[in-house]
């Protein structure tokens, strides 16, 4: 594992220009994240990227998500950052850097390393992971390669309950921390490309290692998915998901496992507050990467009035529209305790396999601590809601060329 302490992002800095000055040995993979989305998609099959690439409808969640702007950093001086802390704790537990990987499925579409590659990274650098159930690579698998790494499962809700117990089981004693609830996809949304393409990756039995895998999903199947596998695809379309779900139903969950319970995809501070009253442990702030509903409200604007609703009854994470460092220390300083990076590792994972995650991860961090640094902040937890302005408090700028 990196060693993730005090000066970190100098440290990295420092390394990069000496291999490009003195050892004639420039980075292999782009730091700018536009560069490095051109790299992947370049990189990508038609399948993979239009997979990965883009949001719902016409994109307007997508696109808006991504703009941080309204917020500005208040950078303070003189304030003694020489050795600064990227850790946190979150759900009880310390993690080294404020950054985890949200999940993301299907990553074969990306890499062939798919998972595998992501987690051995992730367990490099030392950045927590959340798994999907719709991934490439079983979850004991996936587990192993993380080793020690913190990590979580994400649980997409199966109308089997023995399929959903069964998941719920295997990622109890595969090692995973928590257990994170996407509740913000009981049905997929309008995702044109996908859709002008004809193709939906689950048809050729991608992304549905862990329902094969599933001794409960197993028992549904007349034949193996080895033997049969178009069977047991239909067999995973008529199972996956439960429109039905209400908020009672998280009983279930907190029935069936002993782990803390991550509400993925909540908006609404009203959502928020009836979270809380249902007993979960932490709220995850998002979009779905933009995915789900076109035209609704972005994360960032969502996370304020989320984070003064819950105040410190529950942890926050947050996802959606994070390309760069300074947008995982506003959404800190707005009141989340994670900060979940979705397409920036993905398109290092596509650019590279394990080896583009990594630098992808080493960079983000890199610039975060430099970022954090040179705004007087000492660590993590100094980054509080003074941190940041919106540009509506801002003095407008007096426009002096219409004056005689």
């Amino acid at each position: 594992m990196s060693d993730i302490t005090d000066q970190y992002g100098t440290r990295r800095v420092n390394e990069l220009y000496r291999r490009g000055t003195l050892d004639d040995d420039p980075p292999d993979f782009p730091a700018s994240y536009d560069e490095l989305r051109a790299a992947a998609h370049e990189a990508m099959s038609p399948e993979g990227l239009a997979y990965v690439h883009g949001g719902a409808g016409s994109d307007e969640t997508f696109e808006r998500g991504q703009d941080f702007s309204a917020w500005r950093i208040v950078p303070r001086m003189l304030r003694g950052v020489e050795s600064r802390d990227l850790s946190t704790t979150v759900l009880g537990q310390e993690f080294p850097v404020p950054i985890a990987l949200t999940p993301l499925g299907i990553q074969s579409l990306l890499h062939e390393g798919a998972e595998g590659a992501t987690a051995a990274a992730t367990a490099d650098v030392g950045v927590p992971m959340v798994l999907s159930s719709l991934s490439s690579t079983p979850m004991e698998a996936v587990a192993d390669a993380l080793g020690s790494t913190p990590r979580w499962f994400q649980f997409y809700w199966s109308s089997d309950e023995r399929i959903a117990r069964s998941f719920l089981t295997r990622a109890e004693n595969a090692g995973y921390d928590a257990i994170v609830v996407t509740v913000d996809a009981p049905i997929l949304g309008w995702r044109e490309r996908l859709i002008e393409r004809g193709y939906y990756p689950f048809l050729e039995g991608d992304g549905v290692a862990n329902y094969f895998s599933d001794p409960a999903f197993r028992d549904r199947l007349d034949a193996p998915p080895e033997e049969d596998t178009e069977a047991a695809v239909e067999e995973f379309l008529d199972i996956f998901g439960d429109a039905s779900l209400t908020w009672d139903d998280l009983s279930f969950i907190r029935e069936h496992t002993d782990l803390p319970i991550v509400v993925k995809g909540i908006l609404d501070p009203q959502d928020a507050e009836l979270a809380v009253e249902h007993g979960v442990d932490a709220i995850g702030v998002s979009t779905h990467g933009g995915r789900q509903v076109d035209g609704s409200i972005t994360a960032i604007e969502a996370l304020p009035e989320i984070a003064e609703a819950v105040g410190d009854d529950v942890d926050i994470t947050f996802d959606s529209g994070v390309r760069r460092a300074a947008d995982a220390y506003k959404a800190i300083a707005l009141g989340a305790d994670l900060v979940m990076l979705g397409r920036p590792y993905a398109y290092g994972l596509a650019a590279g396999g394990a080896d583009g995650v990594r630098t992808v991860l080493q960079n983000f961090l890199a610039e975060f601590d430099l970022t954090m640094g040179l705004s007087g902040r000492e660590a993590v937890t100094d980054i509080g809601r003074d941190a940041v302005r919106h540009e509506s408090t801002l003095v407008p700028t007096v426009d002096r060329s219409s004056r005689p």
